[in-house]
């Protein structure tokens, strides 16, 4: 009886599979976090083997992961358009609506996924939900209005707490600014609650990415499926 894929190896699965829509001559959008690692890792055995492409980082992380790797890494100074973008996805739920954050990058990341002609999000199947909520939904909030935010997202009832390091100090993200994360329970309408945070002033940018992904590839022990929005 053949074993099933650990999760680590259907991220594998994915983040391989997602391969097949990078060409020669790309500018490529680098995710962040544990499955877009796998694919920048991937892809920079391709680039060691020939493949000529260049990369936008989505995190100084991922930034400095590809540079090692030896992928041209380049940013919106050179190129203001990306071929495609692959990433990862904390959960992923009807019409390829996602939440994304839970590594601290949601600012960075939804900025290269804008930029991207295709955004491609590589998962395993644990992250695919039929309500988004499960996971806490991050939002970047600059220093100073901190409490103020806070105070209206609490209003709003989606129960914000500040995110720490593992240190036990604030998380401060790569634009220095904190972190809230939020936890909204099922949400039966996340472009209502996507509005609602967007209007608080002093928000930077939230972990819900609606209408962004143009497909997700989900591994699991059947193989990779896609999925469409």
């Amino acid at each position: 009886m053949l074993a099933m894929p650990s999760v680590d190896d259907a991220k594998v699965m994915a983040a391989r599979k997602s391969l097949e829509f990078v060409k020669p001559g790309m500018v490529v959008g680098l995710g962040s976090g544990s499955t877009a690692t796998h694919f920048i890792r991937l892809l920079g055995e391709q680039v060691q083997a020939g493949l000529k492409v260049r990369g936008i980082a989505s995190s100084q992380a991922s930034e400095e992961l590809a540079v090692s790797l030896g992928i041209p890494v380049i940013d919106f100074r050179t190129a203001t358009e990306i071929d495609v973008a692959i990433d990862g996805a904390d959960e992923v739920g009807p019409e390829l609506a996602l939440i994304k954050g839970g590594g601290g990058a949601l600012l960075r990341e939804k900025i290269v996924a804008s930029a991207a002609k295709q955004f491609v999000i590589v998962a395993d199947g644990s992250k695919v939900v039929k309500h988004l909520g499960r996971f806490p939904l991050p939002v970047e909030v600059i220093q100073l209005a901190e409490p103020l935010v806070r105070h209206r997202l609490e209003t709003l009832g989606l129960k914000p707490s500040r995110r720490k390091a593992k240190d036990g100090s604030d998380y401060i993200t790569d634009e220095g600014n904190f972190i809230l994360d939020c936890a909204c329970g099922e949400m039966n309408d996340p472009g209502k609650i996507a509005a609602e945070i967007r209007a608080i002033v002093g928000v930077v940018e939230h972990g819900l990415f609606l209408h962004m992904a143009t497909r997700a590839l989900i591994a699991d022990g059947s193989g990779v499926r896609e999925l469409l929005p």
